[in-house]
């Protein structure tokens, strides 16, 4: 290996520790966070040892968090953030403020000395923003309103990061400490606003005619490279101040929010983030000092599960007064109750003066372990705690309890089953409607809509739901298993009621009919034929055969998913008929162009060009509105022949 250059060979290792143990991981049902820090484990000084020098890989990797910060900023426009003013300063310095003193107390409680416990305190009440964003990203929680409040806490938490660093030297015991003069905190505080002011400014006024400027010369490998020169040198702005980098990546990306080049600015930076952030993780695994651990078992574990609780119990009180979904709570408290990359720094920032190297090696430790246990813990709540909170239901959501006779239950009332309903209702049909998500049924309610919180997989409460009296039952719900296991009640207790049911694809329809529906409708098909319609007619087609070609697609289509529907289950004999049936509609539709074109050429001669001129009725009422559109049906038929 020694004719191997450093850098390719750590390539090597970071992309296959990656590429191995991540599927896996998902595989496993555990997640890509946890992946990534496996095989930061694997392959770290506790591991094979196959990477030694951790903390330049930490710092490299950081910069996979300053990108993801970036496009959050891309996501969010200015009006936008300036709505999250409220949430960030007075939610963020709640929890900031509350988790301090609740472990600071904790602390002194156990004979800590004062500067010890505080500088933990602010390190420790800081979380993982590159974990909870990511987890929240998987799950499509940034637009809820947990999403919103936590993504509002992290983003006060970076910015609290810069006073903790600048009260450390303050906390120093020696005399001899750096401690700044009065005017020099002033000139640094000048250098601070007049450096955000230069971002914001610059941002407005010179980088979009910049990127016009480098998109203007067509050469899109230069356009990433600006998008990564612009990150890079903001952060490496916010880092000669003393700021932190991921905040001047996420202003600059509130900054092009607006701008024209915003999704390009996505598309080549997402790549890069996934991969640096993948790296971040990974280097987080190999950060975790099991010396440490292996030396203090008992304690390390009594640290860890001891903040991470203090925290949790600041933040879930937090999450009751911001009156947050009762059923998003646990997963809003264990993504911030964790520790977090800026702890890394608030340690090692500290010196020996203010942290004995000893104890700042144990809280990174603690801080590292809890950012390995949290993604494992959130597979156990999604597990075995949200199931109970669904079956529990919110405190102020009851499960539907009284009796219903209306003709039609819907189960499942998001954007497919308030269409059903919408158009049943005011045809005087009555309805009973169920859903279990708290949000959608306050949301609806607000609207006068009469639906009842209640899991429409459970018999019971079917029953109640008057399903057995019911005339048809509409399964609309989202979630596949969902609608298979309502099916699967329907045939085995209420075999006699019609059921119409939501199939999200073919797989699903086939498996829908074979519990035994027959009334089932694909949620896209007919919308996307009417799309397919539109871009016909767009093409110069008229609209009579525009409508019978997809029509006859339609037809096609549905013939051949009954001849695929007995082999369904024989993957190599349904893709075979899939094809037999392809070809045959293309063969029909070449034919049927081919007699279209053959009848134009008898009818007008070759291609329509030698057809007789009409002499032009007069240009008024019907007769000239018939006259244009029949110019315009033949224009289109020649365009398109």
């Amino acid at each position: 290996m020694e004719h191997v250059p450093s850098w390719l060979l750590a390539s090597l290792i970071y992309l296959a520790a990656a590429v191995i143990v991540v599927p896996l991981s998902r595989a496993l049902g555990l997640g890509a966070i946890i992946g990534y820090l496996a095989a930061g484990i694997a392959i770290g000084p506790w591991g094979l040892g196959l990477v030694s020098r951790v903390e330049d890989v930490l710092h490299f990797a950081e910069f996979g968090v300053v990108l993801m910060l970036f496009l959050v900023g891309l996501e969010l426009e200015p009006r936008r953030l300036w709505s999250l003013r409220r949430p960030i300063f007075g939610w963020g310095s709640a929890q900031v403020i509350g988790c301090a003193v609740l472990l600071f107390a904790a602390g002194i409680a156990i004979g800590a000395p004062w500067r010890i416990a505080l500088v933990a305190a602010l390190g420790l009440a800081l979380s993982s923003t590159a974990i909870a964003l990511q987890v929240m990203a998987e799950r499509n929680m940034l637009a809820t309103a947990s999403g919103q409040a936590g993504f509002s806490i992290l983003l006060f938490q970076d910015v609290a990061a810069i006073p903790i660093l600048a009260l450390l030297p303050l906390l120093a015991d020696s005399v001899d400490s750096h401690a700044l003069t009065g005017t020099a905190r002033a000139l640094e505080a000048l250098k601070i606003v007049g450096v955000i002011a230069a971002i914001i400014l610059g941002g407005r006024l010179a980088l979009r005619p910049l990127l016009r400027w480098i998109a203007n010369s067509k050469t899109p490998e230069i356009f990433t490279a600006a998008a990564l020169l612009l990150v890079v040198a903001i952060a490496t702005l916010m880092q000669l101040v003393g700021l932190s980098m991921a905040l001047g990546a996420f202003l600059a990306g509130v900054l092009l929010a607006e701008s024209e080049y915003r999704r390009e600015l996505e598309t080549d930076i997402e790549p890069f983030k996934g991969l640096l952030l993948g790296l971040f993780f990974i280097a987080v695994g190999m950060s975790i000092d099991f010396g440490v651990l292996m030396a203090q078992p008992l304690r390390m574990l009594a640290v860890v599960i001891g903040f991470m609780a203090l925290k949790g119990l600041a933040i879930y009180s937090l999450s009751r007064l911001m009156q947050l979904p009762y059923q998003e709570r646990p997963i809003f408290t264990l993504l911030l109750a964790q520790g977090g990359e800026f702890a890394f720094v608030v340690f090692q920032s500290a010196g020996p003066q203010v942290l004995p190297p000893a104890v700042s090696s144990f809280l990174i430790g603690a801080v590292a372990l809890s950012m390995l246990l949290s993604p494992l813990l959130l597979v156990a709540i999604d597990k075995w705690l949200l199931p109970r909170y669904s079956v529990k239901g919110s405190p102020r959501m009851e499960e539907i309890s009284e009796p219903q006779s209306a003709n039609v239950v819907i189960c499942g009332f998001g954007r497919y089953g308030q269409i059903v309903g919408r158009t049943l209702i005011p045809q005087g049909v009555s309805v009973t409607v169920l859903d279990h998500d708290p949000d959608t049924i306050e949301s609806l309610r607000q609207f006068g809509f009469r639906v009842f919180y209640g899991d429409a997989t459970r018999l019971d409460l079917l029953r109640i739901a008057g399903v057995a009296d019911a005339r048809a039952v509409v399964i609309a719900v989202d979630d596949i298993d969902q609608s298979l296991e309502i099916a699967d009640l329907m045939r085995e207790h209420f075999p006699d009621v019609p059921v119409v049911a939501r199939a999200r694809n073919v797989g699903h329809l086939f498996q829908l009919r074979e519990r035994g529906v027959k009334h089932i409708e694909r949620e896209v098909f007919e919308s996307s034929l009417r799309s397919a319609r539109s871009v016909l007619e767009t093409l110069g087609w008229p609209a009579s055969e525009a409508r019978e070609a997809t029509m006859a697609f339609r037809r096609a289509n549905l013939q051949l998913t009954d001849e695929m529907y007995p082999s369904y289950q024989d993957r190599n004999k349904m893709i075979a008929t899939a094809k037999e049936g392809r070809r045959q509609f293309e063969e029909q539709m070449a034919r049927e162009r081919a007699t279209r074109r053959a009848q134009r050429q008898v009818t007008f001669g070759w291609d329509g060009e030698s057809a007789p001129e009409k002499t032009p009725a007069p240009a008024s009422g019907d007769a000239a509105m018939s006259a244009n559109r029949t110019a315009t049906s033949r224009s289109g038929d020649e365009s398109r022949t």
